[in-house]
């Protein structure tokens, strides 16, 4: 007998049993080992669960952004999330964000240290998606003791591997997520000698902070484990900070010697290497590409008394949260000379067509503010300033101060400025010549407000409000007269303020 008549002859045997039910002891030893190798090679079977584990890799977060900086985790290995908990949170030269998590499952790898710098598209944690977790883990999920997991439970990542230390905020982790660590995994810090302080239990989120706040540490040399904080859960908060610069300075204070007065010791400061912040960085590349541009620089003095004299008026029976300041009159009459103005508006495009640059005039007025924020000069955008009241500015450019400062600032409040504002004179300084940013092609700086002596329209000695306007104008594609007419218009708003609020919509 051939083989295909062996094999119809199997597959005959093979069918008739199955249809008889027949045992399979009975069949004849031929058509059975043949019959059982059909079965094997034509059936179709399903596979088991593949327990793989997802690496889950940082994307793009705009703005051709390649890298960031981990700021805190919010999670450890070992711990459970659920899709859109967050991950962790991450500096841009641009702003902080909250990376969250798009599957559910086991955090089963930490791929950085905080403060590291994370590249674009690459791995930042491994998840074990909820549906594919070992055994070992779907027992600990599901409340289960570390018996009930088996001999798979030490194969289970410890709070030690590298990403994250033992004791780190966990806010995502359940109390079945990770075994409790023994008392010899960790060692308590020695106390010095002489002294016997009380050991400190840190709450929670004892190790999370503030992008501010941890700025503020860094330039101390201090570690956030130090600091005793007083905000919710054990929080380090500023006034933290200084209290613990105090204390350690009353220790050391007491610790010397009153009998005899010693010559104070020359501090030996050695040179060291330091890198640049994200934001730091942000602005080594945008101001690079900005020096390339021929700036042209206009000056011109603001007389502010009738601006001012309102603004005493409005605010005299006004708390200090909604007293206007001149900053949001002076985006606003920016807004009215950009109408007369467009050109100013617009963006210069070089690199669609390097051979034919072209400028896109841009319809909306989103200004942005130069602001001194803890983390460096950050420029949040006021969107729409030709829809905008005085008031309404006010609160918006309120509104974004506060998130520069607490370092909450997103891409989004950063991005799309078409003109910019810097309010110099906030910290100091007259004049200023400041630089365009790119792909702008103009940029005013604001000098300190000051009283100066002038004469009247009789000859008479008066005092006047003055600021120092400092214009910068990209000269490829602005001459000099359109900014000088801009910069005109600009005063005229706001030396004759009165005509200004009669043109707001």
């Amino acid at each position: 007998m051939n083989s295909n008549m062996s094999r119809e002859a199997a597959k005959f045997l093979y069918r008739s049993a199955v249809a008889s039910r027949a045992p399979i002891a009975a069949r004849s030893p031929l058509a059975n080992a043949s019959a059982q190798r059909l079965y094997q090679r034509r059936g179709f079977f399903g596979t088991s669960n593949l327990k793989v584990v997802k690496p889950y890799l940082l994307a793009d977060i705009g703005e051709g952004i390649t890298e960031c900086q981990v700021i805190q985790w919010f999670v450890k290995p070992g711990a459970r999330v659920e899709q859109f908990d967050p991950i962790c949170e991450v500096q841009s030269d641009k702003a902080s964000v909250e990376i969250t998590s798009r599957f559910d499952g086991v955090i089963k790898k930490l791929y950085y240290e905080p403060d590291d710098m994370a590249k674009v598209g690459k791995p930042l944690v491994d998840i074990d998606i909820q549906s594919e977790i070992s055994a070992a883990d779907e027992a600990l999920l599901n409340g289960g003791s570390e018996k009930a997991a088996g001999k798979e439970t030490p194969k289970q990542p410890q709070p030690t591997d590298k990403g994250l230390e033992v004791g780190r905020n966990d806010t995502k982790a359940v109390a079945g997520d990770t075994p409790a660590p023994q008392p010899s995994e960790t060692l308590p810090a020695e106390p010095p000698k002489g002294e016997s302080e009380p050991q400190r239990t840190p709450g929670k989120h004892a190790s999370l902070a503030t992008p501010a706040v941890r700025h503020r540490i860094k330039e101390m040399n201090l570690k956030i484990e130090d600091v005793k904080g007083t905000g919710k859960d054990g929080r380090v908060l500023k006034e933290d900070i200084q209290r613990h610069v105090e204390a350690a300075k009353g220790r050391a204070s007491g610790d010397a010697a009153p009998t005899a007065p010693v010559s104070a010791p020359v501090q030996q400061i050695e040179d060291h290497a330091k890198p640049l912040t994200p934001v730091q960085s942000g602005m080594y590349k945008q101001m690079t590409r900005s020096l390339s541009i021929p700036h042209f620089l206009y000056t011109d003095n603001v007389d502010f008394t009738a601006l001012n004299s309102l603004r005493r008026r409005f605010n005299h029976d006004k708390d200090k949260s909604h007293r206007l300041t001149t900053l949001p009159f002076i985006v606003k009459a920016v807004s009215l000379a950009l109408q007369q103005y467009p050109l100013l508006n617009a963006h210069l495009d070089t690199t669609t067509n390097p051979e034919k640059p072209q400028i896109l005039v841009k319809g909306s007025h989103n200004i942005g503010v130069a602001i001194d924020s803890p983390a460096g000069l950050l420029v949040p955008v006021v969107r729409n300033v030709q829809s905008h009241s005085i008031e309404s500015l006010a609160a918006e450019i309120t509104r974004l101060s506060n998130l520069a400062r607490a370092g909450k600032l997103s891409t989004a409040d950063l991005s799309g400025a078409t003109f910019t504002l810097s309010n110099i004179g906030s910290i100091g300084g007259t004049a200023v010549a400041p630089v365009i940013v790119t792909p702008q092609v103009g940029i005013l700086g604001i000098g300190r407000s000051r009283v100066v002596p002038a004469f009247g329209e009789n000859g008479e000695l008066v005092k006047k409000d003055e600021c120092v306007f400092s214009w910068s104008a990209d000269h490829r594609i602005i001459d000099g007269a359109m900014a000088a007419r801009c910069a005109e218009a600009v005063r005229g708003c706001l030396e004759n303020v009165g005509s200004m609020l009669v043109r707001l919509r």
